[in-house]
């Protein structure tokens, strides 16, 4: 169970990631967005199709025409600072070269995922323990299993941690080539 957790922090984790920018265009880059869309919020995905023709543009297609001036309005507010131009067959964003600021910006971004996912992962860890040392006091696990499963709980830990290490690592030098 424990690793079954770990695992959705580090899909959270990379889902997190995908949508910080790195110098080419992704669609992960907007999919998320929330557009108010007839008074609900929606995410962008479920109102439009979004491609990449090109590295440094993402092109959105609305299924409903209706709904392109909205986009363009949560694109706008978002805190991507992309501008969107709207022609007849949907919009386009044109991704703009990283400055050495936005850079530093966004890999000082990246650590703060990974740090959520570290305190995460540091909060399962904690409730794993404390469940091992009910069980023991509770007479069901005997003291050399309590200790056998600590040490599976540790090693389980330390495999995610590395992985969310190499995740970031590389994330980092996505966003810091040019």
């Amino acid at each position: 169970m424990l690793k079954q957790t770990l695992e959705k922090i580090f899909e959270h984790l990379k889902q997190e990631m995908s949508g910080l920018r790195t110098g080419r265009a992704s669609p992960a880059l907007v999919e998320d967005l929330e557009v108010d869309y007839y008074g609900a919020k929606t995410v962008l995905k479920a109102l439009a199709s979004i491609s990449s023709p090109e590295p440094k543009q993402i092109f959105i297609q609305p299924w409903d025409k209706n709904a392109m001036e909205p986009i363009q309005k949560a694109i706008q507010s978002s805190s991507l600072g992309l501008n969107p131009i709207a022609d007849r067959d949907g919009i386009r964003l044109t991704i703009p070269a990283l400055t050495e600021e936005r850079r530093k910006d966004l890999t000082k971004l990246l650590g703060k995922h990974l740090e959520e996912a570290r305190i995460q992962v540091r909060r399962e860890r904690e409730d794993a323990l404390k469940e091992i040392d009910a069980l023991e006091k509770a007479k069901k696990i005997s003291e050399d299993e309590k200790f056998r499963q600590k040490s599976e709980v540790q090693k389980q830990i330390d495999d995610m941690n590395k992985k969310i290490e190499e995740l970031g690592e590389t994330k980092e030098h996505e966003i810091m080539s040019v």
